[in-house]
């Protein structure tokens, strides 16, 4: 009768949607997984990991800019707390970002004063570049200096002074005469030199101990590239650029001992003072002079 089917037919069709609910649950997809898995797995958005990496770039700067304006607070004293053994500074004036050391002195030599002005920029690629000023008494040089872990450079290291001023860091006293240095680079691992490219130039040069004081003219230290060798030792040559003596030699020190040796040749100009060309004199008597008149000469030296 019609009244006794209407119930099997609703109770078919309630049996049916469930069938098809959990055949549409369980039914595997093209990858062999459920239709829920598959749309776990549907492709990301385009632009979604370019819109990731804009982020992190963006975090980076916001956090480079909070780290300069940090630096740019904090007092130039707390730089004493990140110098290496053997160095030390005081007489602190500025902040981190430009300030100066007033005092600084390195194995306990007097090594001057120096002013810095930090590059913030550089932070972004995990480095410290500053601009650097050094003053002892009338000597100064000036450099822009790039350092990360693992060493520093300085480029365009340039300046001068008076040879007599740096009696605390070798040069033996009573010497004197005018310095000009001009070195487009210098590299180091901080355990040793790298590399050292430019030229060390003298003029005026004397001393009460050479021929009573009399003028020695001019004299030209250069660095090739290549003149630090694995070791570390230092290879430079050295000429006259003007003066009593005309000199041709080779120059290498050892920084691990602080001993050098000078090896070349001397010869006297016109118009040498006597009592240069009567040590010259006395020179020639120990080693006779080649056929073109110059004295061989090696002479040792401790820095």
């Amino acid at each position: 009768m019609p009244a006794s089917r209407s119930p099997s037919r609703g109770a078919n069709a309630s049996s049916n949607r469930a069938a098809l609910g959990s055949s549409t649950r369980g039914a595997p997809g093209p990858a062999g997984h459920g239709i829920r898995g598959a749309s776990r797995n549907q492709p990301q958005p385009p632009g979604s990991g370019s819109s990731r990496r804009f982020y992190w770039a963006l975090a980076v700067v916001a956090a480079a800019i909070v780290a300069a304006m940090t630096v740019a607070a904090l007092p130039a004293s707390l730089l004493a707390r990140f110098l290496p053994p053997g160095v030390a500074a005081g007489d602190f004036s500025g902040t981190l970002w430009h300030g100066s050391a007033g005092k600084l002195r390195v194995d306990g030599r007097d090594w001057g004063a120096l002013e810095w002005r930090l590059h913030p920029g550089a932070l972004l690629a995990l480095q410290l570049a500053a601009d650097v000023h050094w003053v002892k008494v009338s000597f100064v040089l000036d450099a822009a200096i790039t350092a990360d872990r693992k060493g520093f450079a300085a480029r365009g290291v340039h300046g001068g002074g008076s040879l007599g001023d740096l009696g605390d860091l070798g040069v033996a006293p009573g010497w004197r005469g005018a310095v000009e240095v001009a070195f487009p680079e210098v590299t180091s691992d901080y355990t040793r030199l790298s590399s050292l490219v430019g030229d060390l130039k003298v003029m005026g040069v004397g001393s009460p101990q050479v021929a009573g004081g009399a003028d020695l003219g001019g004299y030209d230290l250069g660095f090739a590239p290549g003149a630090i060798d694995a070791q570390g030792n230092v290879s430079a040559s050295l000429a006259d650029t003007g003066g009593p003596i005309e000199v041709r030699a080779q120059v290498r020190y050892s920084p691990a001992d602080r001993r050098g040796l000078l090896s070349g040749t001397l010869r006297e100009r016109a118009g040498i003072p006597a009592a240069l060309r009567d040590q010259l004199n006395s020179l020639a008597q120990l080693k006779p002079r080649d056929a073109e008149g110059r004295i061989p000469a090696e002479l040792e030296f401790r820095l």
